[in-house]
This record gives C-alpha cells, structure tokens and sequence, in this order.
C-alpha cells in the first residue's frame, strides 16, 4: 500500500482526522479540492479559541500545522473514485493515476443548494445564513427574516425568536396549520404568506410580489445539500435522510457501513459547524488509527 490511510477531503473535518493520524506516526494522503463549505462567510463563529477569525487563515494554520509531521503528505485536486482492493482501497486521482491505503477517510463535505431568488445568493454568507449559532449573535437582537424552503423551516422561525425580531415568510412552500401557528406565536415570531420577488440591499432585505419591502439585519434559509463526492454510495457506503439532504452513515465511532472506511464532518452529519467538524475528524482520526492497530476488531 502507498498509504496507511487517504484522506478525502482536507477542510477541518479532514485535517482533524490527519493530525490524529499523523501523531500516531501513521503515513497519510489529503486529498483536496480547495472548496471549503464556508468559504463564503467572512468570519467563523462557535469555535472556541478561534471565535470571530476569518475561516481560510483557520484552515490555512491548521494545514500549515499538519503538514509539518513527516508522514503527511498534500494533494490538490479531487478524488474522481474509490474501491476496495485486497488489503484496503484504491482511489482514482484521475488521468490514469491511482492511490492505495489500508484506510479509507471521507471528508469532502456538502455544495449548498439554494431557492433561485434573485440576490439570494449573492449574500450568501455575508447576510443570508444557515447557522444562528454562527452568525445569529452578530445581528444584535435584529430583524431577522426566516425563508421557508419546506415545513422543516418552522424549525429555524422558532429557534430565531433567541438572536432576534423573527418573521417567516412561507413564500408558497407551506402553510402552517393552527398548532404551527400558535407555537409561532408563542415565540413572538410573526408569519407573511407573499411570495417573495427579490433580495437587495446592504443586509438581506426582501421584496415581495405585492411590492412591500422588509428591511432585515439578516435572512436564513436551508440550504438543500448535496455530497461533493458523489461515488460514495458506489463504494458501497449507506446514507441517511436529513432534512437538508443525505447524508452518510456512520457508527459512533465514525465507520461508514464499509469496514475500513469512515467519514466525518458535513459529509456524515445532518447538520454541522466548524467546531462539530474539527470534533467529529478528531474521532474519526482516532478510531481509523484503533482499526488500523487492532486489524481483528
């Protein structure tokens, strides 16, 4: 085998996992496309002792920090597959080349998918979020706005009440019945059923078919999500429905439902944040080092 173990995926979930490994003297390949989910918000938040730095100079100190043990080894560029061969896995790094490991760790991460509104995209992660742990305290009590994308946004408009003055607007997806109305209201969150026609302005504010505008500090949204490596269930690896998108399943320990793969931050969570991802590869990384120790297991 060229590897103990290949990374795919070299975000904070993956480099995680690489500094367990690469403590334990272990020999590892990252694979990365240098897309990192978050890449779109200028600070990251909930993630203690980095609270409010901007997010590439977190990544960019932590390769920098993996990549001086000896047994690391960096590769820019995307893992186009993976299979199983005798001994571990085989990953295709494209045109005709080929790495082995013993080990297989999937940390590609999600693409996010949002509704096609015009300038909602645009103020992705500057004032239209996913997250209020991240980004919810810096709106200041605000205007927020929730953008209904299926019934699982009643669950951001009775979380947002916390951080801020919360309105939902259903915008066609849904309508909520009696009980979703009275437990709205009891959070003090308030429903507008227009559609909404744009967004614009220096926050997130929105602009509805009938010509009324809400000025807000800031607007969530569920993304719908998709996995950056789409051949993981060629692998043979089982996924989960969330309510954003599959995802892939794994045991407590971070194991995929293939013995010798695991997987760890956004890839494998219904939901997550930077300081979940550099928690869920440390686990990951710690329990493909146990694997590779105790081959029996």
């Amino acid at each position: 085998m060229d590897y103990d173990v290949i990374i795919v995926g070299g975000s904070y979930a993956g480099m995680s996992a690489g500094l367990q490994l690469a403590r334990a003297w272990r020999k590892v390949l990252v694979i990365d496309v240098g897309e990192r989910r978050n890449r779109f918000a200028a600070h990251s938040h909930g993630f203690l002792g980095q609270d409010g730095r901007e997010p590439g100079a977190i990544a960019a100190e932590a390769r920098e920090q993996l990549e001086r043990y000896p047994g690391v080894t960096w590769l820019e560029g995307r893992a186009e597959g993976a299979r199983r061969i005798e001994g571990g896995f085989a990953v295709d790094l494209g045109t005709g080349r080929v790495a082995s490991a013993r080990r297989l760790v999937l940390a590609a991460g999600v693409s996010d998918s949002l509704p096609e509104i015009p300038g909602l995209r645009q103020r992705w992660g500057r004032s239209v979020f996913h997250c209020p742990y991240c980004h919810g305290y810096e709106l200041n009590q605000g205007r927020i706005g929730v953008l209904a994308v299926s019934e699982h946004s009643m669950h951001h408009a009775l979380m947002l009440p916390d951080w801020g003055t919360t309105t939902l607007f259903t915008n066609g997806v849904f309508t909520p019945d009696a009980e979703q109305l009275r437990q709205l209201a009891a959070r003090g969150a308030t429903v507008e059923a227009a559609l909404v026609r744009e967004v614009r302005g220096e926050g997130a504010d929105l602009v509805l078919d009938d010509g009324r505008m809400f000025e807000l500090d800031g607007l969530f949204a569920m993304p719908r999500t998709s996995l950056q490596i789409p051949w993981v269930e060629q692998l043979g690896c089982e996924l989960e429905a969330g309510p954003m998108g599959n995802f892939v399943r794994t045991d407590a320990m971070k194991q995929t439902t293939v013995k010798g793969v695991f997987a760890c931050g956004d890839i494998a969570r219904a939901a997550g944040s930077v300081a979940l991802s550099v928690g869920d590869g440390a686990m990951a990384g710690a329990a493909t080092h146990r694997s590779l120790m105790f081959e029996a297991d």
